[in-house]
């Protein structure tokens, strides 16, 4: 019989992707996690920010970078400011890189739905890449005499429902980070 189970590991896993993801995109409130993605140059070779220094947020709108080695306070906070959709300004004492949390405007609210909005576009493509290659290989084995029509029907629907389920908690966590953005 065909197994339905990896497909629908592969759909949870695009689900948690773009949970993730849906993180990056920034609300009204500082939160250490803004800062994932960026690389800092250290000792020869670019590693994530988290790897070099200590990333908090003290405040609703001031994320503090500590840096384990005092030297790469500079470099730290190069790389912040040139990050790119960010608008970051960090400035830093020579001990502690202070990266202040400007409040959006309403342009930018909207600009940063768009951006999650664009973000469930690329899971409900990962969602339909998966269940494309669910089917493929359900019809591989039909062509292989291993499953009939009917096991071809029952496996569409299960893939089916699986493809609601996950397009239903794509769009719950969407809503859920809508209004986060839009609440000023």
């Amino acid at each position: 019989m065909f197994d339905t189970a990896q497909y629908e590991d592969k759909m949870k896993k695009a689900v948690a992707h773009f949970e993730e993801e849906l993180k990056k995109v920034r609300t009204g409130r500082a939160h250490a996690g803004m800062l994932d993605g960026i690389e800092v140059e250290a000792y020869g070779t670019k590693m994530p920010l988290n790897q070099v220094a200590n990333v908090n947020a003290p405040e609703a709108q001031l994320i503090t970078v500590t840096p384990f080695d005092p030297s790469m306070v500079a470099v730290i906070s190069a790389a912040i400011r040139e990050s790119r959709g960010q608008d970051f300004n960090p400035s830093d004492d020579g001990r502690i890189v202070r990266v202040p949390v400007p409040a959006l405007t309403e342009e930018r609210r909207k600009q940063m739905v768009k951006q999650a909005g664009e973000k469930v576009e690329e899971a409900r493509i990962a969602l339909r890449n998966v269940r494309q290659d669910a089917l493929k290989d359900a019809k591989r084995a039909k062509d292989n005499k291993e499953l009939s029509e009917d096991d071809i029907k029952l496996i569409e629907k299960e893939i089916d429902g699986l493809m609601s389920e996950m397009s239903a908690l794509i769009d719950a966590a969407f809503k859920t980070k809508e209004k986060d953005i839009l609440t000023v």
